[in-house]
């Protein structure tokens, strides 16, 4: 039988309707890969990396899942795909944007995936949603759990939008 481990996927939106882009991504994700699955609250926030360009939503689903890294990476960027997302410009604007943040207390490092997200330890706009559904995911390699963490990011501009849901009990939006 597999082993059952928890997941954690970010969700980012800044083009189009962000929000509905955020709860169709949760849905299929808490409906194919995730059993338990519950969505952070969802939060407006600046963008990273490119600052000329509208603001982003984000949130973070977490869930069990019996599904290995590779896999669920491809889906998220089949998932990606299928919702209209275009890579055009690193750290540009888009559509969606789903990343595999953590499964479980696992580290792989490949060329084609990192487990942890290497970059999500420093943004507040992942661990702060984190927080609301997984505070004590402890980060295997820095030692610290997400709400340690968040204690010493700048959380400045990373503003509630709308409150998070659990999708265990209730059929799943597509």
């Amino acid at each position: 039988m597999p082993s059952v481990e928890r997941a954690a996927i970010a969700l980012g939106s800044n083009l189009g309707d962000r929000l509905l882009f955020i709860q169709t991504a949760a849905g299929h994700i808490g409906q194919d890969v995730l059993t338990n699955a519950r969505l952070s609250t969802v939060y407006e926030t600046p963008p990273w990396g490119i600052t000329d360009q509208p603001r982003f939503l984000n949130a973070v689903i977490v869930g069990e899942t019996d599904w290995k890294a590779p896999a669920i990476l491809n889906y998220l960027k089949d998932l990606e795909r299928e919702m209209g997302r275009r890579h055009s410009q690193v750290n540009g604007p888009r559509e969606i944007d789903l990343d595999l943040i953590a499964l479980g207390s696992a580290i792989e490092r490949t060329p084609a995936i990192e487990v942890p997200h290497p970059r999500c330890y420093d943004r507040a706009f992942v661990v702060k949603p984190l927080c609301d559904v997984w505070p004590e995911w402890r980060h295997p390699i820095f030692g610290l759990t997400a709400r340690e963490r968040l204690a010493s990011l700048n959380t400045a501009g990373v503003v509630a939008f709308v409150s998070g849901s659990s999708f265990s009990s209730a059929p799943v939006p597509k």
